[in-house]
């Protein structure tokens, strides 16, 4: 398996250094390159694309506007000389965030997490077809197995997210993005930027407030009806 890459960057002496770090990679493949996100949009019109390698300060269209303007992206890892707009870059769902000048063993790490984001994305695919009630995800250097059933509850964090089962906390390096793709949408909702929860494991609704054990976890204001809906569905008991 190998991941195809765009690089998107208007520094041809960037692109050329990311164009080497791509070759000396198994398991990437460079699909194109472009110097703006304009032309970068022709190319993934046309050709398959796995992965982004995003600069930001560009012109005409910067990466983040980019990111906020276009819809089914495939992952973005942001490779840019602005350190300060990291917590933008996670809020957009980006795998990674690489602050010029990166070291090839910094770059390869981000490249693993989105290998491994990739095949936890295919497995969950599978899963649906087969009707699994697992996924794996890889943790403290394991594979580990994580039940449907005992998921209570999904926790961001700015570069990676907490899974907490009834067995205790996992941490994973992937996006909210990509967890909530891995999840059965019958079961599972987002019910705030920072939490997608186990509708089974709701114990009580207090106001905005959802209690999974002896956790309280807010409900955005934004999606409070959506969210209602879902989960009381037609199980509300009326006088």
């Amino acid at each position: 398996m190998k991941l195809k890459c765009m690089i998107i960057d208007d520094e041809p002496v960037a692109r050329k250094l990311l164009k080497e770090y791509v070759d000396d990679i198994s398991f990437l493949e460079i699909a194109g390159e472009a110097d703006n996100p304009l032309k970068a949009q022709i190319i993934l019109n046309s050709e398959p694309v796995d992965l982004i390698f995003l600069d930001i300060n560009m012109p005409k269209l910067t990466g983040i506007e980019f990111l906020r303007t276009s819809n089914s992206l495939p992952m973005v890892i942001m490779t840019t000389a602005y350190a300060e707009h990291a917590l933008d870059g996670f809020s957009l769902d980006v795998l990674d965030y690489l602050v010029k000048p990166f070291s090839f063993e910094r770059f390869l790490k981000a490249c693993n997490k989105a290998r491994d984001y990739y095949q936890l994305k295919m497995e969950a695919k599978k899963n649906l077809l087969t009707r699994e009630n697992y996924f794996f995800v890889k943790c403290d250097g394991r594979i580990e197995k994580v039940l449907y059933d005992e998921l209570l509850f999904v926790e961001a964090s700015l570069n990676y997210i907490t899974l907490h089962t009834i067995n205790g906390k996992m941490i994973v390096y992937l996006t909210m993005k990509g967890i909530m793709e891995s999840l059965p949408v019958e079961i599972f909702i987002k019910v705030h930027k920072s939490f997608i929860v186990n509708i089974k494991k709701i114990n009580s609704i207090e106001g905005n407030i959802l209690h999974i054990g002896k956790a309280e976890l807010p409900i955005s204001q934004n999606s409070y009806e959506e969210v209602m809906k879902k989960i009381l569905k037609d199980k509300m008991l009326k006088r």
